[in-house]
């Protein structure tokens, strides 16, 4: 098996079958793949839909929601292929997309994770799918709007990398896990997902880690997907907020809090609570973006 397709599903039950028709249209040439489709304790009727309309799909349901990092490693245990790819259900890849990222990995055995151009219903480029990882710096300059201000200055856009032209393929620390395809001797090397992330920020720290022992991490547009993105997201909006700045949390602490001074890091969590308290009242009172 060249490739294993990794999709958690929750209460996305038309998202999730658009998902896997896109996939069923892929020109894969001589590759080979399958769907691993991992349900989190969803109450709607994915399950049976497509077990109807796509019997060839393996299925494992979970009786809870575990998150995005628990459904994603049960598939990776479950799957068979050289390379895995998270895939969001509420994405649609294009007909040589599989193809096209596959050959990228084969013909670039030291890249350990890459991921394609993702753009967004009106045709935009999803920015999270190529990433500098946020440092305090690079955290400051996006969180206080310097990146928007200046979107060709390389220091104030470490984060979203705004002055690389999309169109063009280069290295990048950090993909965005809606779609993001591993080799499987990456993840035997590094491990997989780290679960205390439930639904953000594990897609940095998976880079973190492969870039930390080696291995590169890529953008590679010739590829392509479309992201119908915050679908997946809208049940539980304070959840959500709270998992997000959770993450970042998570994050800081796991690989950058012994590396700075106690001052700096006294900033960093008070900036992630300003701007939780900020997301709380902006949901409350007006909207989230």
């Amino acid at each position: 098996m060249d490739l294993s397709i990794i999709i958690v599903n929750y209460n996305t039950e038309k998202l999730t079958l658009d998902c896997i028709a896109s996939l069923e249209r892929s020109e894969m040439g001589t590759y080979a793949y399958e769907v691993v489709l991992v349900d989190n304790g969803s109450v709607d009727d994915t399950m049976r839909q497509v077990g109807m309309k796509f019997p060839q799909v393996r299925r494992i349901e979970n009786h809870a929601n575990l998150g995005y990092s628990k459904g994603n490693n049960i598939g990776i245990r479950a799957a068979s292929g050289r390379y895995i790819l998270l895939l969001n259900s509420d994405t649609l890849v294009e007909t040589d997309t599989l193809r096209t990222m596959i050959t990228f990995m084969d013909e670039n055995p030291t890249v350990g994770a890459a991921g394609c151009k993702v753009v967004l219903p009106d045709g935009s480029l999803d920015k999270a799918c190529k990433r500098g990882f946020p440092t305090p710096s690079a955290s400051f300059y996006y969180a206080f709007g310097f990146s928007k201000l200046f979107p060709k200055v390389e220091r104030f856009n470490q984060y979203q990398l705004g002055y690389l032209n999309p169109d063009e393929d280069y290295p990048v620390d950090c993909l965005v896990g809606a779609f993001m395809m591993v080799r499987r001797d990456t993840i035997d090397a590094v491990g997989m997902l780290d679960e205390e992330f439930f639904m953000y920020g594990e897609d940095i720290d998976w880079c973190y880690r492969m870039k930390e022992a080696g291995w590169g991490i890529y953008y590679y547009p010739k590829a392509r997907i479309t992201h119908l993105k915050g679908a997946s997201s809208r049940k539980k909006p304070k959840k959500i907020i709270y998992e997000f700045h959770r993450a970042m949390i998570l994050f800081h602490r796991k690989h950058y809090q012994k590396k700075y001074p106690w001052l700096v890091n006294g900033m960093v969590y008070a900036g992630i609570g300003v701007k939780y308290a900020m997301s709380l009242l902006l949901n409350r009172f007006g909207s989230v973006r």
